[in-house]
């Protein structure tokens, strides 16, 4: 079992490298302009400005369609990630982002925007709106995203209940409320914590391979590719299943949107062998 103390002390490092990550140049992901070039192959004018306004489910696109636009984009950030590692591999390669590991802090932010394609694929609204500062709850969401990348439990239940919302209320913002204050806070909070538990393991893996010259590119770029695109899969799915890729999602969702949170909480609460497993992903 792990240490309360531990993981809420964890989840405060994750934290930070999410923060130095979506900092970096690039990482922020606009939402128009990302769909317009991902549909421009598949889609008419009209379809792509729709799916801009809307999403793409409600503009009538085909999961055929946004399953290629999003296995298109998990190829693209995994392939330029892999090599960013590889680069970081060799000792003294890259800086340090003030207290965050570089290689980790770019690792992250192509978590960051993958995780952003493929929510606005998969219907999600504009995450970093008028280019603002990463406020709590875009914080928020992220870190549940990244929490379903690495198979925690919990975060699939937060993903699920935010998305419920947002398609009940056919909001073109996230819930602030539910994220931030609400009781999906301490899930987040919890998610946090786990992934922070994760972080230092891969931190102390990486730290061996740079110590074992010219073998220390090789080997963390071929950890990356061997974790960055599983994870990535991971998200797809989850997010292809909730409600906001159904055309008639805000129908379904008004259902959806009357489940206690309570339900959430049991169900996501993870037991003793999960967190160690998370801890071990």
């Amino acid at each position: 079992m792990v240490d309360p103390g531990v993981v809420e002390n964890s989840g405060t490092k994750f934290s930070q490298v999410l923060d130095a990550a979506a900092k970096l140049p690039g990482v922020r992901i606009n939402r128009a302009a990302y769909l317009r070039k991902a549909l421009k192959r598949y889609c008419t004018d009209e379809q792509i400005e729709r799916a801009i306004a809307q999403n793409p489910a409600a503009a009538g696109i085909s999961s055929d369609v946004i399953k290629e636009v999003a296995n298109t984009s998990i190829g693209y950030e995994t392939s330029k990630v892999t090599g960013l590692s590889a680069l970081a591999g060799i000792p003294g390669g890259v800086a340090m982002i003030g207290t965050v590991p570089a290689d980790l802090a770019q690792y992250m932010s192509h978590m960051l925007r993958i995780s952003q394609k493929l929510a606005y694929v998969y219907g999600w609204p504009d995450l970093f709106a008028d280019d603002e500062e990463l406020d709590e709850a875009t914080e928020s969401l992220l870190i549940l995203f990244v929490g379903v990348m690495f198979g925690v439990q919990l975060a699939q239940g937060g993903v699920s209940k935010v998305a419920a919302m947002i398609a009940a209320n056919v909001a073109k913002k996230l819930p602030q409320q539910a994220l931030t204050k609400g009781v999906l806070y301490p899930i987040v909070k919890r998610v946090a914590g786990y992934l922070g538990v994760s972080m230092t393991k891969k931190l102390f893996a990486g730290g061996i391979a740079k110590a074992i010259p010219v073998l220390g590119a090789v080997f963390s770029g071929g950890l990356t590719l061997s974790t960055f695109l599983p994870m990535s899969k991971r998200l797809q799915r989850h997010l292809a299943s909730l409600e906001l890729t159904r055309p008639d999602h805000r129908s379904a969702a008004s259902d959806a949107d009357d489940m206690d949170l309570e339900v959430i909480q049991q169900e996501g609460q993870p037991t003793a062998a999960e967190n160690a497993g998370a801890q071990n992903r």
